[in-house]
């Protein structure tokens, strides 16, 4: 789980490890593989969700989902995507172009793009934004059934308290450094948060 303030370096993060965005220094690798010289491994390797659902607006739903699992070979690709938009309640909106979706559910359409190919890692930049409560609870529950199927998830969010019932490590940034860090999240929640609330307060957060 990764926290910070806005410019903290969250969401170049998540385009980094997402092949979405070049580093211009150092070095990254996900899943084994070093995302400036192994690319399409890495990219086949996560499923990525950030602030845009990285959906093709004049598209319905169904043309998006199909066109992104015949890209990465999914099998039977009709039945996986009515088996993920049946579990992320958008079975009715299947044939409805993107551009007319509200935020929510296009970042539900979003979510179902980022998991078609069951990627081993899910990179998800505050996934919960613009979710109502029903579409926020299935996100927990695929984040934890992912997690119990051998798979890692690295989520941001802004949202302590809910960030922290869900994860196994937590990290807080800030300007692009990990200013905090905690092996046992949900054992000291507490402590992380006073110490995360310090961090803002002492940077002028």
């Amino acid at each position: 789980m990764v926290f910070g303030p806005n410019g903290s370096g969250k969401t170049t993060l998540v385009r980094v490890l997402g092949c979405l965005t070049r580093p211009t220094s150092g070095w990254a690798s996900v899943a084994g593989f070093p995302v400036h010289t192994h690319p399409l491994q890495a990219r086949r390797a996560v499923g990525v969700l950030t602030h845009a659902p990285l959906l093709y607006a004049d598209l319905t739903v169904w043309e998006n989902l199909l066109f992104f699992a015949r890209m990465f070979g999914v099998p039977q690709p009709g039945q996986r995507i009515e088996a993920l938009t049946e579990c992320l309640g958008l079975t009715e909106r299947l044939h409805q172009r993107v551009r007319t979706l509200s935020h929510g559910l296009q970042k539900r359409a979003g979510l179902a793009r980022a998991l078609l190919h069951s990627p081993q890692v899910l990179l998800l930049d505050e996934p919960e934004a613009g979710l109502d409560a029903p579409a926020l609870s299935t996100l927990e529950t695929l984040i934890r059934e992912h997690c119990a199927q051998g798979g890692a998830v690295l989520l941001t969010t802004h949202q302590v308290a809910w960030g922290l019932s869900l994860a196994h490590q937590a990290i807080a940034l800030w300007e692009g450094r990990v200013a905090l860090r905690e092996a046992r999240p949900q054992e000291y929640a507490p402590a992380f948060q006073d110490a995360y609330r310090r961090l803002l307060a002492g940077a002028g957060g």
